[in-house]
C-alpha cells in the first residue's frame, strides 16, 4: 500500500472508531460507484450518515475541512443517492458529516455534523 493510501486508510479507521465511540454504527466503508466514493456510511439512530474523512499533517495550505470543496460535496451526494437507491432506503433520513484529523501521531479529531449546507 502506498504511503499516502496507508495514511488515508489509517485516518478512516481512526475516524470510524471515534464515531463508533460516539454511538454510531458502521454500515459500510469505502463505497464506490460511478458517481464517486463515500469513505464511511454509518447509522445514528434512524439517520444514515455519510462521512467524508480528511487528514492533514498541518494547516499550512488550508484546513482539512476546507479541502471538501463544493465539487467534492456534489460527488459524495451523487454517490449517496446511488447507495440509498441500491439499499432501498429512498426515504431514510440522512446527513453528510466530515471528520478531520490534523497533526501527526495522535492527530486531533474534529467531527462536523451536517457539514453540507
Amino acid at each position: 500500500m502506498f504511503q499516502g493510501r496507508k495514511k488515508g486508510h489509517d485516518a478512516e479507521t481512526r475516524a470510524q472508531h471515534y464515531l463508533e465511540q460516539q454511538g454510531l454504527c458502521t454500515l459500510q466503508r469505502n463505497y464506490l460507484c460511478r458517481a464517486g466514493e463515500i469513505d464511511i456510511i454509518m447509522l445514528q439512530r434512524d439517520t444514515v450518515v455519510f462521512v467524508e474523512v480528511r487528514y492533514r499533517r498541518q494547516n499550512r495550505f488550508g484546513s482539512a475541512a476546507e479541502s471538501v470543496t463544493r465539487t467534492k460535496q456534489q460527488k459524495i451526494i451523487r454517490a449517496a443517492s446511488h447507495w440509498l437507491s441500491r439499499e432501498n432506503r429512498h426515504n431514510a433520513p440522512c446527513r453528510f458529516d466530515v471528520v478531520t484529523l490534523t497533526g501527526e501521531g495522535e492527530a486531533q479529531i474534529e467531527w462536523i455534523t451536517d457539514a453540507f449546507q
